[in-house]
């Protein structure tokens, strides 16, 4: 037997007894908890809870995956987390009562929703510096910044619009009248169209981002639930622009549209009230939050069967996901 013969049982021994050191995780924001749950990815467990803001919503990784940052509401701020050591490092002015937010491409303009002021803030994440703050309409909530950096879109749920923010000037340039109370707004990966969801209107719009006109409505449908309960929130876009999935609120079902023809091919039945979602960083998986049942729901994508669901604190509203 040659020594490398020999060596190899331990070599194997001690492979399977050292533990990874980076696994994929998902980061919860629980808003009843005012903490965020920590989830592997590999063996679907919650390893860590984490102290945060009061009331913390809207989460989002910087652009390098070195930092979170969290919408701490209650505690009109945005909070930055290091995500080597889980630390809180610092505090970002926000204005009033932060519930969504969108980093820009460039890693450095983080464009923050104010339900309580109508208002988006524009804060520079290096220099905490507030570069604008623009009046949009009233209980401004969702946001997202388009992949090329040029728009910033705002939904007030009030005015019943999106709003068109010119990231080089910061200037308000367009409105785009959409169904009651919007909620959330997700462009596709090619920046040509833009999903927003209308969470008491019951629908989805589909813009084309060039005109700013509202080309395609979806409705929803389920048997045996009141259409008052069909409450379209979170919205996630497979990469390959194959499928659209729409979180259905109070419905407690997540619906799988065809993102080219518009038919809804499925509703998969999650928790209670979800909320928002996201993928995990292989896209194989896709996680919902649930408010009222305080769990995560876990939806094999090839599949499309909702696999297992996982505790975490009460009321888990946003996620994002981080790969090894």
């Amino acid at each position: 037997m040659t020594i490398k013969t020999k060596l190899l049982p331990l070599m194997i021994a001690a492979a399977l007894a050292s533990p990874a050191v980076h696994a994929a995780k998902a980061y919860i924001s629980n808003e009843k908890d005012d903490t965020l749950s920590v989830l592997d990815l590999n063996t679907w467990e919650v390893v860590e809870t984490i102290d945060v803001g009061e009331r913390p919503r809207g989460i989002a990784l910087s652009k390098d995956h070195t930092k979170l940052y969290i919408c701490a509401s209650d505690s009109d701020t945005v909070q930055v987390m290091d995500l080597a050591t889980h630390k809180i490092i610092e505090n970002l002015p926000s204005g009033a009562d932060p519930e969504q937010f969108a980093l820009h491409p460039d890693n450095r303009k983080l464009y923050i929703s104010n339900e309580d002021d109508a208002i988006v803030t524009v804060v520079d994440t290096e220099s905490h510096e507030v570069l604008a703050q623009i009046e949009v309409g009233v209980e401004p909530e969702g946001m997202a910044v388009s992949p090329d950096g040029k728009w910033a879109v705002n939904t007030s749920e009030t005015t019943n619009m999106l709003h068109w923010i010119d990231t080089e000037t910061h200037e308000l340039v367009d409105n785009t009248l959409v169904d009651q109370r919007p909620r959330h707004v997700e462009f596709r990966e090619d920046g040509k169209l833009l999903w927003a969801s209308s969470e008491i209107g019951g629908t989805v719009s589909v813009i084309d981002v060039e005109s700013r006109q509202i080309i395609q409505k979806l409705n929803f449908e389920i048997k045996g639930i009141h259409p008052d309960k069909i409450q379209p929130v979170g919205v996630k876009l497979t990469p390959d622009g194959k499928y659209a999935f729409v979180a259905l609120g109070p419905a407690n079902h997540v619906a799988v549209v065809d993102a080219n023809t518009y038919e809804v091919l499925d509703y998969l039945l999650v928790g209670r009230r979800v909320w928002h979602m996201e993928f995990t960083p292989e896209k194989d998986y896709l996680l919902t939050t649930n408010g009222i049942s305080g769990d995560v729901s876990v939806i094999n994508v090839a599949d499309m069967k909702v696999e297992r669901s996982i505790k975490v604190g009460r009321y888990p509203w946003g996620v994002v996901t981080l790969a090894d």
